[in-house]
């Protein structure tokens, strides 16, 4: 019995060890684990500090001094800035004097801006609330400025809106001008359809009386006519395209065109009455002659041209000053290769063309890309790239030079964009009309011509542009010199 109680000791003994020896191994593994997870996080916590240390010290200086600086680094000649929009401009317009632009925006709100001074820090507007649930897409001035007419769509379909204001009295010139009224409304108008585009012009060809004629395009095949005044609907064409890119009409209030889905434009005529009231729209011409789809068109200030841009890396100018009723088909005069390519060397397609009101320079876009070309020689004059962080969608010439202040003479273009407004201006080109004029004080007022383009742009901030939330998003103005053509 006394032999047994040292071996049970022993073995008791013996039995502790190992098992220490066990779990001294295992807690010592555990701990080498946690270590080596907790390690690498220790590091992550050490080296955080520092980075947001640097972000707090620097975050305020920086975003504001250098998105600015971005800003103007963007394009050299960067001007001026219009704030008012609250969401995405979806339309544009300048008024008959060019001293009125009106805009479409996402937010259900028309603004109408005064440039009375294009380089002024700031720029009175006057806002027009559409009804409940209607989203302004386009707009097009009537008779003058007082007067607008508004394309929206609804989930009934598209509506055209005409605006128009009282004339204040010579007694109330400093009162506050009577908001807008809605003079007529046509609902419907093409069924489901969105309106695409809407453009307004002074028929002054033959028997003309000189009334607006507005001419609005749906996304499906039609095209309608209608007064700017009245909204009696005067015509209604067809173009048999499966979908229309868009329409326009002749500054002379003549012809009607469209680019469609196919390679070919059709052109027509709008007759008029001895009284002078539109009588039939009948069909003219055809240019044909591309290749692919003709994505948009616009009319020489003559009338007597149009020149088209495809999707086959041309652009052509058409002489449509035919006796078409003798069957004298239209003749390209110029063909010019579209001189935009993307990175492997592809040539790219204008989404928007546009030729300024004397007829010598070409506005074209592609996505966000902005490019002046000499409509003589077809040579680009400038390009801006990455306008905008979105797609341009529309752009449009002021008829008319407006006042840039008193200092040294410049030709400029306005750059609008669906969440801002830009300006460009281009201080080598000579005007046509008196640019430099003798203000009251004996010094010159600056004239410019101005060009507005819309974008897609909805982000909340900008980069080259200088970023900013979507409660203030601005209008940009730029001055764009060299342009020697």
């Amino acid at each position: 019995m006394d032999s047994i109680v040292p071996v049970a000791v022993v073995s008791v003994v013996v039995g502790s060890l190992i098992a220490l020896a066990v779990f001294g191994n295992y807690f010592r593994k555990r701990k080498s684990e946690v270590e080596s997870i907790a390690q690498p996080e220790a590091i992550q916590k050490a080296s955080k500090p520092p980075q947001s240390t640097s972000k707090k010290s620097h975050s305020k200086p920086h975003s504001h001094a250098a998105d600015k600086e971005a800003n103007k680094r963007h394009h050299p000649l960067d001007l001026n800035t219009l704030k008012g929009h609250a969401d995405s401009v979806t339309g544009l317009c300048f008024s008959s004097d060019g001293r009125s632009l009106a805009t479409a925006c996402a937010d259900g709100v028309v603004r109408v801006f005064k440039l009375d001074d294009a380089s002024s820090k700031s720029f009175k507007f006057m806002r027009i609330n559409l009804p409940a649930g209607c989203h302004p897409t386009a707009l097009a001035f009537s008779d003058d400025a007082s007067s607008l007419v508004v394309a929206s769509q609804t989930l009934l379909g598209s509506s055209l809106f005409m605006y128009g204001e009282e004339k204040a009295q010579e007694t109330k010139q400093q009162a506050k001008l009577p908001l807008p009224e809605i003079k007529w409304e046509r609902h419907k108008v093409h069924d489901k359809r969105a309106i695409l585009t809407l453009v307004g012009t002074t028929a002054t060809y033959g028997t003309a009386d000189g009334s607006t004629i507005i001419a609005s395009c749906s996304e499906g095949t039609d095209i309608i006519l209608c007064h700017g005044k009245t909204g009696k609907i005067l015509g209604n064409v067809d173009t048999n395209q499966l979908k229309n890119n868009m329409a326009t009409i002749s500054p002379n209030g003549r012809f009607l065109a469209a680019a469609a889905f196919t390679a070919d434009v059709k052109v027509w005529e709008i007759v008029y009455s001895k009284d002078g009231s539109v009588k039939e729209v009948s069909k003219a011409m055809q240019l044909k002659g591309h290749k692919s789809a003709v994505t948009w068109l616009c009319f020489a200030p003559n009338s007597e041209q149009i020149i088209t841009a495809s999707k086959d890396g041309s652009i052509r100018i058409w002489n449509i000053n035919v006796r078409y009723h003798l069957d004298e088909d239209p003749k390209t005069l110029k063909v010019f290769p579209i001189p935009l390519h993307d990175s492997s060397g592809t040539t790219l397609h204008y989404d928007h063309l546009s030729i300024s009101p004397d007829g010598r320079m070409l506005a074209a876009t592609h996505g966000s890309t902005l490019q002046w070309l000499s409509a003589e020689t077809g040579q680009v004059l400038d390009t801006a790239d990455r306008v905008h962080d979105g797609d341009i969608t529309g752009i449009a010439w002021s008829p008319r030079a407006i006042s840039m202040g008193c200092s040294e003479s410049r030709d400029s273009k306005l750059l609008l964009t669906q969440d801002f407004v830009k300006f460009w201006i281009d201080g080598s080109h000579t005007l046509t009309q008196p640019e430099n004029l003798l203000s009251l004080d004996g010094t010159r007022d600056k004239q410019a011509l101005v060009l507005a383009t819309s974008s897609v742009d909805k982000k909340s901030d900008l980069t080259d542009l200088g970023r900013l939330g979507k409660d203030d998003i601005l209008d940009k103005l730029y001055i764009l010199n060299g342009l020697n053509y």
